[in-house]
């Protein structure tokens, strides 16, 4: 009975999940980016500056304790934690085998718009905060979603954004990550799944009921050095292939403009394809727009609203155009230039030879070996996932709370804790296509109330922006 159900409605939620993906938010999120890119005059260009400074101006390990809230390094690293997730290496593997290299190009062009709307979220999630009587931090888009929109379509709205990130996220995405470290460790160390998924539970129930502080103590420790694991093994690998790079980069540009030379077909089929995959990649992998990160970004304490918009963008800096462009760069330089196994392979005949969730293994293992290449990349997809895991949760955390604990908060946080628990266990034990499909498909029915909000409130947006550079003129 429960498998005919699911056979029928796999089917019908893959077809939604296209539908949405390769239009309505695609155009959708590309339209927030350029409106803001454009309404604040390219603040993702004026403050990168400003916010780099800001975040590795007093970078350090062991943040200062607050009696609420975050610092703004502590609250940054949350949401990289959430942004860098598996999706950074399957995510990219996936986007280059189905649309050629050239999708990283615009990848890249998705990033650039998505700093714009990233800083709209961070902004608006600092103006709309709210910080109870506990000095609890409430804050994220169910709380601009009402300030958008008064009454009763304000609080459906917000209900609706809260009930889809509590399944995608809280619940069925952290499910999707711990299965991603399972079978990685399982396959790279011989370690059972479900004992991965046991030692992840006590670790996580440990972070989990112990605040927002202990998370956020968690994620400015892991994130750092997470970023410096994958980084120093994949630029090794880059020093090995250095007479590669400068084919690398030509194949990223030539492709994303010629497709059809790599991935076949029409050329009007290989690049709606190419920019995609691209855009559907890059969005769903730095999550601007979405209206995850908002809340690890309500949670900081600045002076101005500005001053963590301007992190928040380096977020989707460090995401697309560090880590992700690195692993891209790994999969090129090693698979498709001269002598890689796919050089001038099509996407066809690419996926018949590798598949997304190997292509990133198979990279690494050119130059580390095939045994090293596979442990290499699991240890980077258990720090990826269980950071993941850590802020997704938070962000479900948030929304119960706003739907089911105003009367008594504590007893909310501990029952969505245990079930987020459950969910997180059951991860390792199963692989269901259908949970992937439907975390997808919440991800993408968050987009909409967010996206509507960040129009309503450009006003407030652009005031803030304002307010900012004329204090700089003084």
């Amino acid at each position: 009975m429960l498998a005919s159900i699911e056979s029928a409605l796999y089917p019908i939620v893959v077809n939604i999940n296209t539908y949405l993906s390769n239009y309505v938010l695609v155009f959708l999120l590309v339209g927030v980016g350029l409106w803001y890119t454009i309404k604040t005059r390219f603040v993702q260009v004026r403050c990168f500056g400003e916010g780099m400074k800001k975040v590795f101006g007093n970078v350090k390990l062991r943040g200062d304790k607050h009696e609420s809230g975050m610092s703004s390094f502590q609250a940054l690293a949350t949401a990289i934690a959430a942004q860098v997730g598996t999706g950074n290496i399957v995510g990219a593997s996936g986007a280059i085998l189905t649309g050629g290299p050239g999708a990283i190009f615009w990848m890249w062009i998705i990033a650039f718009l998505g700093m714009a709307t990233i800083y709209a979220e961070a902004t608006l999630a600092q103006k709309t905060r709210i910080v109870d009587s506990d000095g609890n931090v409430h804050g994220g888009p169910v709380y601009y979603i009402t300030t958008a929109f008064k009454g009763g379509f304000g609080k459906f709205l917000a209900g609706f954004f809260a009930v889809a990130i509590i399944l995608a996220l809280g619940f069925m995405g952290c499910m999707v990550q711990s299965n991603s470290i399972g079978s990685t460790f399982q396959t790279a160390f011989g370690i059972p799944s479900w004992v991965v998924g046991l030692v992840l539970v006590a670790i996580c129930a440990t972070i989990f009921l112990g605040g927002v502080q202990r998370l956020a103590s968690v994620c400015e420790k892991i994130v750092p050095i997470m970023a410096a694991i994958f980084l120093c093994g994949g630029l090794v690998v880059l020093v090995a292939r250095i007479q590669y790079i400068p084919e690398t980069f030509g194949m990223i540009f030539k492709y994303a403009f010629q497709p059809q030379a790599i991935i076949g077909g029409a050329f009007g089929i290989a690049i709606k394809e190419a920019i995609s995959q691209g855009a559907k990649r890059g969005l769903f992998s730095n999550e601007a727009g979405m209206g995850s990160t908002p809340h690890a970004h309500a949670q900081a304490n600045v002076a101005h609203p500005h001053d963590q918009g301007v992190v928040a963008m380096i977020g989707v800096f460090v995401d697309t155009f560090v880590v992700l462009t690195l692993n891209a760069l790994v999969i090129i330089s090693t698979l498709y230039t001269a002598d890689g196994p796919l050089h001038e392979c099509g996407a066809a005949a690419a996926s018949t030879v590798l598949t997304k969730a190997n292509l990133a293994q198979t990279a690494f293992g050119t130059i580390f070996g095939e045994s090293f290449g596979a442990m290499f990349v699991a240890v980077c997809l258990f720090f990826f996932a269980f950071s993941t895991i850590l802020s997704w949760n938070l962000f479900g955390k948030i929304n119960v709370v706003y739907l089911f604990g105003k009367k008594n908060p504590k007893t909310c946080t501990v029952i969505y804790t245990l079930i987020a628990l459950v969910f997180i266990f059951l991860g390792t034990l199963v692989s269901n296509d259908l949970v992937w499909e439907l975390t997808d498909a919440f991800n993408y029915l968050m987009v909409l109330p967010n996206a509507l909000a960040l129009f309503a409130l450009t006003g407030m947006v652009v005031k803030s922006v304002k307010e900012v550079d004329e204090k700089k003129k003084k």
